[in-house]
């Protein structure tokens, strides 16, 4: 371990020299932490490898940091929070050792319960996904990235790529492998404490017990805004609950008992919501008060808790600072997380559901057996390699579809028309109303030059719309390569949505759905996932946006042929890792249509990388 300064960080002649140390610990088998780390402390054995002199105490949270200030500054801050941990340690320059590495050695450590990380970047995206996923079945994961980039500032060809960037790669890349993304530090260490102390609930279903209304109020507002669910209670815990409580109190959820009550009203109260089958978790609400003391309250919570298989997270508020007051240090000894305001209940019990739901996802895909979508992998590659062949990175109108076709994707019935005279011919043989678009290497975004018409009821109309596409190309380009027009049977009705791939450097073919059509980038009403998926995952990816509820027939609307989408997502996101010269493709729109009729991919764009080491698959 090698905490000094002075390597790579510095400049030329330090990155010189830390290549010269790295190399000497290879010559003889050496792992090496660091350079310019604070270096690490090992509690439960009385172990600090740093340069500081304090230690927290013993506890059950791991720390790993890319950041060395932070330990320092996390070291100072935990007595005062309460917190304990287990092992804290700083990687500095990651010359060797990186953090997949120490998220493996994790694993092994018997006293930690839950794994903390601060995240400045990762060095190899698909081994830490391995890992991560690995480790996060034993043990929860919260990471802290910062260095948030959306990538969209730079020139894209397609709704995908500008929609898309590191953030939204790094989040999918969580996702996948079970890791929680927190958004501050305090949200890191409000998740760890709870992951380490509190059992995992096993619905979304809260209780909220509290002596102000308003702070239930708030504290029901945080829940539902985290996705989690108010219990409805059953009839049989109201009925026990009013002759107990006093005469204007509520026995609803949030269940109020006012603030003339004590601690044996709390006690009474709180066994009873986590008795109801309906309550997963109950979360304690309780705003200063004079007549009895923080420290019976604290008892009370921690005494009922222990008794039950449910998670108990509390918020009472108004305690001193936690090196003085009883109270906290009674709630810390119970393993009771306890948060100064009510907003962070739902945070920290949201992310304890989103631990439960994926452990059950990774059991569920472990009984499951998925084979990968029938395709012609031959056919796709023949498509790609004619276009580098001929010096393009864009995929012509009908190699697009070509590339659907290998691989399952349905698309209109239609072809490309050299002129406007044999698009009017090849509409006459699709049968009316057709679409028109134009096809040029030199126009991405059709709609910018009115380059796509629809509904086009005859022959007439196809020749007029043809000509009048090739002179706004050709005022917009100057003499535009127009290659002609592609003819599709006009569809009609059907849901709009948008699915793509886009490849990040980090972590491979990342797959967007969501909701299709000119504006796309405008709403953002799109989600991201890592290739490959299962169908479960397709069918969740759309369910983080409102295409999941409107494919399902919202309020009254028919519903669309959902399975059909998700096995365009399916194939995509194979076709994606199948080809590794695809840089990104867009489907947009993909039109579903009535349930069991099946979906579409209208319009197809797919951009090549420019880097011929990229090649062909």
């Amino acid at each position: 371990m090698i905490l000094s300064g002075g390597f790579r960080e510095t400049g030329a002649e330090g990155a010189q020299r830390e290549q010269e140390i790295k190399e000497i610990a290879r010559r003889y088998g050496i792992r090496m932490v660091g350079p310019n780390c604070v270096g690490l402390m090992v509690t439960h054995q009385n172990l600090n490898i740093t340069f500081l002199k304090d230690m927290p105490a013993p506890g059950e949270i791991g720390f790993l940091s890319q950041s060395g200030g932070l330990c320092a500054a996390v070291i100072n801050w935990a007595p005062q929070a309460g917190i304990g941990f287990s092992r804290i340690i700083s990687l500095g320059n990651q010359s060797d050792i990186n953090e997949t590495d120490m998220l493996a050695a994790f694993e092994d450590s018997t006293n930690t319960r839950v794994i903390t990380v601060y995240l400045e970047g990762i060095d190899d995206g698909p081994t830490f996904i391995e890992t991560a996923t690995q480790v996060s079945r034993t043990r929860p994961i919260v990471a802290l990235k910062v260095g948030r980039s959306q990538a969209a500032s730079r020139a894209v060809a397609s709704h995908t790529g500008a929609l898309s960037g590191t953030d939204e790669a790094y989040s999918a890349a969580f996702k996948r492998a079970g890791v929680l993304r927190a958004s501050s530090m305090e949200e890191l260490f409000d998740w760890a404490r709870a992951l380490a102390w509190q059992p995992l609930p096993q619905g979304n279903r809260v209780g909220v017990l509290t002596n102000a209304g308003g702070l239930g109020i708030v504290a029901v507002d945080a829940l539902e805004a985290a996705g989690l669910k108010l219990a409805p209670l059953t009839e049989a815990t109201k009925a026990f609950l009013r002759p107990r409580v006093l005469p204007a109190a509520s026995v609803e959820n949030p269940v109020d008992i006012l603030g003339g009550s004590g601690s044996a009203t709390y006690a009474l109260a709180l066994d009873a919501l986590l008795a109801d089958p309906t309550v997963d978790a109950v979360c304690v609400v309780q705003a200063p008060q004079d007549w009895f003391s923080s420290t019976s309250l604290a008892e009370v919570v921690g005494e009922i808790a222990s008794r039950s298989r449910k998670p108990v997270l509390a918020c009472v508020m108004g305690l001193e600072s936690p090196s003085t007051s009883a109270a906290a240090n009674i709630l810390n000894q119970r393993r009771i997380p306890n948060y100064t305001f009510p907003e962070r209940l739902g945070s920290a019990l949201a992310a304890m559901w989103h631990r439960q739901t994926w452990l059950r996802e990774q059991k569920d895909a472990a009984e499951v057996h998925e084979d990968p979508p029938a395709r012609d992998a031959d056919a796709a590659s023949a498509v790609l390699q004619r276009a580098r062949d001929a010096g393009r990175t864009a995929l012509l109108a009908e190699e697009g579809y070509e590339l659907m076709a290998a691989y399952g994707i349905p698309t209109p019935a239609g072809g490309l028309a050299p002129t406007a005279d044999d698009a009017a011919r090849m509409a006459e043989a699709i049968g009316y109303p057709v679409a028109l678009k134009i096809v040029s290497p030199a126009i991405v975004h059709k709609t910018d030059v009115g380059g796509v018409a629809l509904d086009l009821a005859d022959a007439g109309a196809v020749r007029a719309a043809a000509d009048a596409m090739r002179d706004r190309a050709n005022q917009r380009f100057g003499n535009a390569p127009i290659h002609g027009f592609l003819v599709q049977k006009m569809l009609t009705g059907g849901q709009e949505l948008i699915v793509g791939v886009t490849r990040d450097a980090q972590f491979g073919p990342l797959v967007m759905a969501g909701s299709g059509g000119v504006a796309v980038e405008l709403t953002r009403d799109v989600a991201f996932a890592l290739a490959p998926l299962r169908r479960a995952q397709a069918a969740a990816l759309l369910d983080e946006t409102t295409a999941g509820p409107l494919l399902d027939g919202y309020r009254g609307a028919p519903a669309s042929d959902r399975a059909a989408v998700e096995d365009i997502i399916v194939r995509l996101a194979q076709l994606a890792l199948d080809q590794p010269c695809i840089a990104e493709i867009e489907i947009n729109p993909v039109i579903a249509h009535r349930a069991g009729a099946g979906a579409s991919a209208v319009d197809v764009r797919v951009i090549l990388s420019a880097d011929d080491r990229a090649g062909a698959a």
